[in-house]
């Protein structure tokens, strides 16, 4: 089955309602504060934030190699100051490298959006590995 980029595999909410939670908690809200603005359960937040943190080393370093791939010159970032602050900064470098490479193909995208393209829906699916490696135009 194939999953529009706007969706996650397991998960019922959009990629950029995922996104968004991932951005508020790397700025240091908690997830009751999260849920709160986003208008979700906290438990389900919760689970968001717990999962991509579990998974940060790997997205990191995903996120990162495929921004490499993409951009001769990638605007790499700096560290963020935690886990799940240096994946969302990962994720927003591979992003702006599509956009470098594809234009207009890529700037359409959110950089969720590009990070459920590049794992196949499987951002924050349990027990998958992470494979960010392809370079070719995935929409």
């Amino acid at each position: 089955m194939l999953l529009p980029v706007r969706c996650l595999l397991r998960r019922a909410d959009a990629v950029g309602v995922i996104g968004q939670a991932l951005v508020l908690a790397a700025a240091g809200h908690g997830h009751r504060m999260v849920a709160e603005q986003l208008g979700r359960p906290a438990a389900t937040v919760r689970g968001w934030l717990r999962r991509a943190a579990g998974r940060a080393g790997p997205l990191r370093s995903a996120f990162t190699a495929l921004a490499c791939g993409l951009d001769p010159d990638p605007l790499l970032p700096a560290p963020a100051g935690s886990d799940l602050a240096d994946v969302v900064a990962a994720v927003v470098a591979a992003a702006v490298a599509a956009a470098r490479r594809w234009g207009p193909a890529a700037a359409g995208l959110s950089p969720w959006e590009l990070a459920s393209a590049v794992t196949m829906g499987a951002l924050l699916a349990p027990g998958m590995s992470v494979e960010a490696a392809s370079t070719s135009c995935l929409w």
